[in-house]
């Protein structure tokens, strides 16, 4: 029986769009059921002692920058860290997403054209005329999906995530969780990736 993994992320982060390929690579190579879980940030910082980019000490955000370069390089992408329109409101983008996993609808497609649109095209993706192009373009009904993104349902499951990503004890994202052990970050990759491998039980702050 295949085993499953939540993977809690934004629209707004640049580690998710970072690390997403190379997660997606892992989660295929071990046959993993991926539950695409995007959450609102801003719900989430208070709640567990994060602060928005804007409130962060300037060493943090300066740190912040060498790391975005660091890790662009390494996983062998391209993009500005400083984009046009950066930050965003990321609730809609999530919504769809949200929408096409209710639907039972592969999101990847779109949420990789969600990350480029922000930090390589430059695109304004708090706009509904962008989110209705990069819909299309990944092959989905835009007007559909985002009707469905809009609509009580999609707004309730959005809600749920932020409540079962406090219960898990994520406080960040990108956050991959298996069998209750949290793996906070892209740069976790490699831990998470070694875990499956070796089929240990899972680590627990309970020791």
């Amino acid at each position: 029986m295949s085993r499953s993994i939540d993977y809690y992320f934004s629209s707004n982060s640049p580690w998710t769009f970072i690390g997403h390929d190379a997660f997606m690579e892992i989660a295929q190579r071990h046959a993993l059921k991926v539950n695409y879980k995007p959450v609102a940030l801003a719900r989430i910082f208070p709640e567990t002692g994060g602060l928005p980019l804007a409130e962060r000490p300037p060493v943090r955000r300066r740190y912040r920058l060498v790391e975005l370069q660091r890790w662009r390089d390494f996983r062998g992408l391209h993009f500005n860290v400083k984009p046009k329109h950066f930050p965003f409101d990321p609730t809609l983008p999530d919504l769809a997403i949200v929408a096409l996993v209710a639907q039972e609808i592969d999101p990847t497609r779109f949420m990789r054209l969600v990350f480029e649109g922000v930090w390589v095209e430059e695109l304004d993706l708090a706009s509904d005329e962008v989110i209705a192009e990069l819909l299309a373009e990944a092959g989905h009904d835009a007007p559909a999906v985002l009707a469905a993104a809009r609509a009580p349902t999609a707004e309730a499951v959005y809600a749920l995530n932020i409540q079962s990503a406090l219960a898990a004890d994520v406080f960040g994202a990108p956050s991959y969780v298996l069998d209750g052990e949290v793996f906070w970050g892209q740069d976790r990759l490699a831990v998470l990736d070694d875990a499956l491998s070796s089929g240990r039980a899972s680590y627990s702050s309970n020791v």
